[in-house]
């Protein structure tokens, strides 16, 4: 009898223990609030940066695989990525008032391709965006590796110029440009902004989504959200890819 309801306290326990988790990651009231975002009811609007820490305390996560520190960590580095980044688009002619930011420490379930407004220091949009199929190793916990060597098919860290717009295999498609050591083999291997109709609009998190062979590809939906940008700019927009 003793040993029956000891299974049952247990089990219990359990069960509670689990339902708190679930809860925890499921409620981004639970997560502090962020830095200045502007939002509309637009689908496509941010709505994973609205609820990061500004200036993250990070604390014990109970969150499903610790979803909810990553998010924190990432909202500081999107900060410090952004100090003087006006000073360096005015410096290399690129756009004044926008550029994208990609955070590959995100996992890829998440939204992490990020449309930020350097005038106003508030990120305006945010989207799913895949990385390489070369960049994540069976186990890795969503830490990537990258690559800037032809047939790696990994993603490159680095800033980016995004080139003139063309039809391809997927569509329209943006060139890119890579401006660092890490990634200054982009136009060769031929890694690309384009959209793929298997990236989606809605966040997958915890699981995976598609994989590219090296480029950033967007869902349509996004890829003409921010081909608005890029065709009404009379200078080149920045693109960062970082870790």
């Amino acid at each position: 009898m003793k040993l029956t309801l000891r299974v049952f306290a247990l089990s219990f326990l359990l069960c509670v223990s689990i339902h708190a988790s679930a809860q925890l990651q499921q409620s981004p009231e639970l997560l502090a609030k962020g830095p200045s975002v502007t939002t509309t009811s637009n689908s496509t609007k941010d709505s994973t940066i609205n609820y990061i820490s500004e200036n993250p305390v990070i604390e014990r996560d109970t969150s499903f695989m610790q979803i909810n520190t990553k998010l924190k960590i990432a909202a500081a580095r999107l900060k410090e990525k952004t100090v003087g980044i006006d000073g360096y688009v005015q410096a290399n002619n690129f756009n004044p008032e926008y550029c994208f930011l990609v955070d590959m420490s995100i996992p890829s379930g998440k939204k992490r391709f990020f449309v930020y407004n350097i005038k106003k220091g508030a990120v305006e949009y945010s989207a799913l965006v895949s990385h390489g199929s070369g960049s994540y190793k069976t186990g890795c916990n969503d830490q990537l590796v990258f690559s800037n060597m032809p047939n790696s098919n990994a993603t490159s860290l680095g800033k980016y110029k995004i080139g003139q717009a063309y039809k391809g295999a997927y569509g329209l498609s943006y060139r890119l440009y890579g401006l660092d050591s890490t990634n200054n083999n982009a136009y060769h291997r031929a890694i690309v902004l384009h959209s793929d109709t298997n990236v989606p609009q809605a966040e997958r998190y915890p699981r995976h989504i598609f994989e590219s062979a090296g480029c950033p590809a967007v869902s349509p939906v996004f890829l003409a959200e921010i081909g608005k940008y890029i065709r009404t700019s009379d200078k080149p927009i920045l693109l960062w890819i970082y870790n």
